[in-house]
């Protein structure tokens, strides 16, 4: 008799890997249901505004790799409640501005939980890109030119 393989109640589920109490599928729908998100197109339009700074929460590697939107302001995702945080000893004035915040990512998952983090902190005029970076790309948006490489 062959041995019974444990039925899973969920992928990716064993013994040792018990079930998540809540997938990123789900965190990130929870952040959509209650942010706003711009389309692309729209957020081609804002770019270049005294009034609009977009944030750009990708790993360093990724910025160095493909580049990013011209002006933006970069926030790793781990260091974004930290640098908001009037009273954090790591705080950036930039989060004190009187400004609309446009988050970014590559995807727009990690821009929508930003986006979401920023707005229950108390930043007020906040937003994210739908689509993240790969959308801003395919609605015609600008990336800033790559630094050369020594």
């Amino acid at each position: 008799m062959a041995p019974s393989t444990p039925r899973l109640e969920r992928a990716g589920e064993t013994r040792n890997n018990p079930p998540m109490k809540k997938t990123i599928k789900q965190l990130v729908a929870e952040a959509q249901a209650v942010i706003t998100s711009i389309a692309p197109e729209q957020a081609v339009a804002l770019q270049g505004r005294d009034d609009v700074v977009f944030v750009d929460i990708r790993d360093p590697r990724e910025i160095e790799r493909e580049g990013t939107i011209e002006g933006a302001f970069r926030c790793t995702r781990g260091m974004l409640e930290f640098w908001i945080d009037p009273e954090s000893p790591y705080h950036k004035p930039i989060f004190a501005e009187k400004k609309r915040f446009v988050f970014f990512c590559a995807l727009g998952w990690r821009s929508a939980l930003a986006t979401r983090t920023a707005q229950e902190m108390g930043l007020e005029n906040v937003a994210d890109i739908a689509g993240g970076l790969n959308a801003w790309c395919a609605a015609g948006g600008v990336l800033a030119p790559l630094p050369a490489k020594t």
